[in-house]
């Protein structure tokens, strides 16, 4: 039996808002379907989130904390779920890691910089911890049917992924990661990209620019585009997937036909609609995964080093924009680079109004 504690409870799951989706409520749902997991504990600045979450997960009022650090101390957990701001992961994880913590689940994106991303990723590889974020489109059931196909054959070997999220960040950190997974999970070569940020989109305590275009490509060869903001109109899908014989199509614009479409390159499109019951879906999935991962000693879809290939585009899009050029990887930069030219005043930011 696995012991589970959460840290950064939230306030109100049926209120979420870009300060705070209370995603430990949806982690505490996946492990409570698990007969190997119990949920012990749970941690919150704010009393009472932690009250409200032990209350909706029968765990002891005696076993909620202020204090992660007094948490981990108390009860010696096997499992922790991180689902606080992102500019928090990398303290927190690492400090749970130094107690000895086996299996630390955390929310993306991975971390406010680059630096802190790398760094928590290194602690736990060191230390033996298994380390996974909340990448759990890559469980999603549409998108798992659009890689059956990519893996298939049907479309020949893949040549260029496009992506077309709302932004690079906070949505872009699914589309890289799954865009990763269907490429063979390799890492990137270079990254060229330009963003424009001129209205203030913060979302989860990070600043998410406006309008982004970028081109990567992959050690193996595989070309990625993506466009953000006004100009995500120029990639005619969610995500598209281009192979030397045909082309994948994830969330088709305005498509009524289905939630993936493809053709080959002499056929007419093919339509299918999934079944998915609730966005919180491949969280159940994701979770049981990275829990039969922690059991049997596997290295899990969801790992930090897989995290880490597409963390490393973000940050590079950013700073390719910062140095007016091409960024060649391995990036070599501790900060987060949209963060620094905001607070040097180089992008002209309008706050919004509150």
């Amino acid at each position: 039996m696995y012991d589970v504690t959460f840290i950064g409870t939230g306030a109100d799951p049926d209120n979420p808002d870009v300060s705070g989706y209370a995603m430990a409520y949806h982690h505490a749902n996946a492990y409570d379907r698990l007969e190997n997991c119990e949920l012990v504990a749970c941690a919150d600045i704010i009393p009472e989130n932690a009250s409200a979450f032990a209350n909706a997960f029968g765990i002891d009022e005696a076993e909620t904390f202020q204090d992660y650090e007094e948490m981990l101390a108390e009860v010696d957990p096997d499992i922790v779920s991180v689902c606080v701001p992102p500019a928090l992961h990398a303290e927190i994880v690492i400090d749970c890691a130094r107690h000895g913590v086996p299996a630390i689940h955390c929310e993306k994106p991975m971390d406010l910089t680059w630096g802190g991303a790398r760094r928590m990723t290194d602690t736990c590889w060191r230390r033996g911890v298994q380390l996974t974020f909340n990448h759990q489109r890559r469980f999603k059931p549409s998108w798992v049917r659009a890689r059956e196909i990519v893996t298939s054959g049907s479309i020949g070997e893949i040549e260029r992924v496009e992506l077309t999220p709302p932004n690079v960040f906070d949505w872009g950190t699914h589309a890289f990661d799954y865009a990763g997974y269907v490429t063979g999970d390799r890492p990137a070569d270079w990254v060229i990209g330009q963003i424009d940020y001129r209205d203030e989109q913060y979302w989860f305590g990070a600043h998410n620019e406006n309008q982004a275009q970028a081109q990567w490509v992959y050690d193996n060869g595989v070309v990625g585009l993506i466009s953000t903001g006004i100009g995500g109109s120029v990639i005619p899908a969610f995500m598209r997937i281009v192979g030397t014989d045909g082309t994948v199509d994830i969330e088709p614009e305005g498509d009524e036909n289905g939630d993936v479409r493809w053709r080959t390159s002499e056929g007419s499109w093919k339509h299918e609609s999934i079944e998915e019951d609730d966005w919180t879906e491949p969280i159940d999935s994701g979770i049981e995964h990275i829990v039969e991962c922690l059991e049997n000693g596997h290295e899990p879809e969801l790992s930090a080093k897989n995290a880490l290939n597409s963390t490393e585009i973000i940050f590079g899009i950013w700073e390719s924009s910062r140095r007016r050029g091409r960024v060649d990887f391995p990036l070599e930069i501790d900060d987060n680079p949209l963060e620094a030219m905001v607070a040097a005043g180089d992008l002209p930011v309008t706050q919004k109004e509150t």
